[in-house]
């Protein structure tokens, strides 16, 4: 055996004299057959990142090719499935070894004895493309999986099995390609996780990803199709937020990637999916569910793939021409992977120890992003929600300030709104979206053409409020005239009552749109009948006297989300409550 191991530095293996392996292959280490990656070819070395402990491994055992690059298993049985940062399935692993990952445990991503009961939809003599759907079968009790031809691969059906129940790797079709080789077509194919799929057209950003969460529909939005960052310090809720959004957000299909979190808190956050009832269908949120988890203790290499292996399989189901969400929780903790890989490939190290590639790096995974006409002629989309965790809540760190420049939408999570248990902590001066002017055609053909303009009211209080509580700040509120005085009483009303929400209230965990507007509305009515009254002469402590203000941050509780028509009554409350003053 040629290729024997030369050198280990922790997950970063070296071959020496070997000119048999091929950059970004898949390979074997050692004799327990370890799953590595090949990452650096030299004329004297071969450089290799192992997706497992190397505690045990010693220079000389075997290094064994397998002439592939890293791929994903894509078939049925991925929704509802745990899997770690490599595609292993977790459940699967936990029956055969414990609470720990056995080294070289080499498990088939999918199951490979349960039977699917499947529609083959092409017959003998078909001429089939790539990404066609050649056969269904019902995944889970929401999702229909789609069984499409590879990408590369074109041809004419040689043979079709009939309808029944069949395993992943049965052979269901046959397919003869222009040179007359003959392929062979499973329920399941293989994919590198590296590489993006391909897709026949980029489609215009033209649709929300409807979230339910005032503060993001109404004040950020983000697109079906597009990228959003979440950067926050400790407690401030990112973890929280990205649960909100796979709850609620009008996604057909979510993939949570927990990468590099602690363990206690992913433990957690599987087992709160489990319990969760998806509010669409009734049925459980893990039947349109992925969850990829890789815990900071599992091996630093593949908490590095865990992004691509996630970014894949959204990519997969997207091209079935479902809208998919990802949640990547966190990406701070995939570039401190990249950063501990590169300190050991001893690379010129950049800005805070990061590689100089980490700005590529994190534009190649949110690029993935998009809503696209699929090849088989559908519409379907990926969007990306990345948490980030600069340390100190410092946003000018190089992950936060790199993400910034890839994404178009901007969560910023702030330390003092979570200590005040304003949730979600979405700080209203620091944030932006850039989608507003893509999405305002979409916003006033389905709930008002008047949505986004009262959006910007709201939003010009709230920065009025900004800068005159830097003179408050100085010499105080007494020095400021009525009329800027109620300003900061209305956003006292927008900031409690409006972007504030509770996630545990049965009404105000999800709000609708139309819902949103009316809110907006109200407030709007409220400070315009309040702010006439002032420039009439009354006082502003007149105007508070009424009690209005108090009822109106109760709104969101007090109005099901199925009786708008009740928001009537708090103009009359208003104009009854001003008629005196008038």
């Amino acid at each position: 055996m040629n290729n024997v191991i030369y050198s280990i530095n922790g997950p970063v293996v070296t071959v020496r004299d070997t000119s048999d392996f091929e950059m970004l292959e898949m390979v074997y280490v050692g004799e327990k057959r370890l799953i590595g990656e090949v990452i650096g070819i030299t004329s004297e070395a071969t450089t290799i990142q192992v997706y497992e402990t190397t505690t045990g491994l010693r220079p000389g055992e075997p290094v064994y090719s397998t002439g592939s690059p890293l791929c994903a298993t894509l078939g049925p049985g991925i929704l509802s499935g745990i899997f770690d940062g490599i595609e292993r399935p977790l459940d699967e692993i936990a029956g055969r070894s414990g609470a720990y990952i056995d080294e070289g445990c080499n498990i088939p991503s999918l199951d490979e004895q349960r039977e699917w009961d499947v529609t083959v939809l092409v017959k003998e003599g078909d001429r089939v493309t790539g990404g066609q759907i050649y056969a269904t079968c019902p995944e889970t009790e929401l999702i229909e999986h789609r069984c499409m031809v590879p990408p590369s691969l074109s041809g004419t059906v040689t043979f079709a099995a009939p309808s029944g129940r069949y395993h992943v790797n049965d052979v269901v079709a046959k397919l003869k390609d222009e040179n007359g080789k003959v392929w062979e077509l499973t329920l399941c194919q293989r994919w590198p996780i590296r590489t993006a799929r391909p897709f026949l057209e980029r489609l215009p950003i033209s649709m929300p990803l409807i979230t339910g969460q005032r503060v993001i529909d109404t004040m950020f939005p983000i697109a079906k199709g597009g990228t959003a960052a979440v950067p926050g310090g400790f407690g401030t809720g990112k973890t929280m937020t990205q649960h909100q959004l796979a709850k609620w957000c009008d996604a057909d299909i979510i993939v949570y990637v927990g990468c590099g979190e602690r363990g206690n808190e992913m433990t957690q956050v599987l087992k709160e999916f489990g319990e969760l009832i998806d509010p669409k269908s009734g049925k459980r949120l893990t039947a349109r569910t992925v969850l990829i988890a890789n815990t900071s203790n599992m091996p630093v290499a593949a908490r590095e793939a865990s992004i691509y292996t996630g970014i894949t399989l959204a990519e997969y189901y997207r091209d079935m021409g479902y809208h998919v969400a990802i949640m990547a929780d966190s990406t701070s903790r995939w570039a401190e992977a990249l950063r501990e890989i590169s300190g050991r490939l001893e690379e010129m190290p950049a800005e805070e120890g990061f590689p100089a590639y980490l700005p590529s790096r994190i534009s190649q995974f949110y690029e993935r992003a998009g809503y696209m006409k699929t090849l088989c002629g559908k519409d379907g989309s990926v969007s990306i929600i990345g948490a980030v965790s600069p340390q100190g809540a410092d946003f000018s760190e190089p992950v936060t300030q790199n993400t910034k420049r890839f994404v178009r939408c901007f969560w910023a999570l702030d330390k003092s709104l979570a200590y005040a248990r304003h949730y979600p902590a979405i700080n209203w001066n620091t944030s932006y979206s850039e989608y507003l002017d893509d999405l305002a055609r979409w916003y006033g053909e389905n709930v008002d053409k008047s949505f986004l303009k009262k959006r910007q009211q709201i939003a010009s209080l709230l920065h009025e409020e900004n800068e005159l509580m830097e003179i408050v700040k100085l010499i105080g509120s007494d020095v400021l005239p009525d009329d800027q005085k109620l300003v900061i009483e209305i956003a006292r009303i927008i900031r409690v009552g409006f972007l504030q929400q509770n996630a545990f209230h049965k009404d105000d965990t999800y709000v609708p749109l139309q819902k949103q507007l009316k809110m907006m509305e109200v407030i709007l009515y409220l400070y315009n009948r309040a702010k006439a009254v002032v420039q009439s002469g009354r006082s502003l402590t007149e105007v508070l006297e009424t009690g209005v203000f108090g009822t109106l941050l109760k709104m969101k509780y007090e109005v099901p989300n199925d009786h708008l028509e009740q928001f009537d009554r708090y103009y009359q409350t208003i104009d009854g409550a001003f008629e005196h003053l008038d």
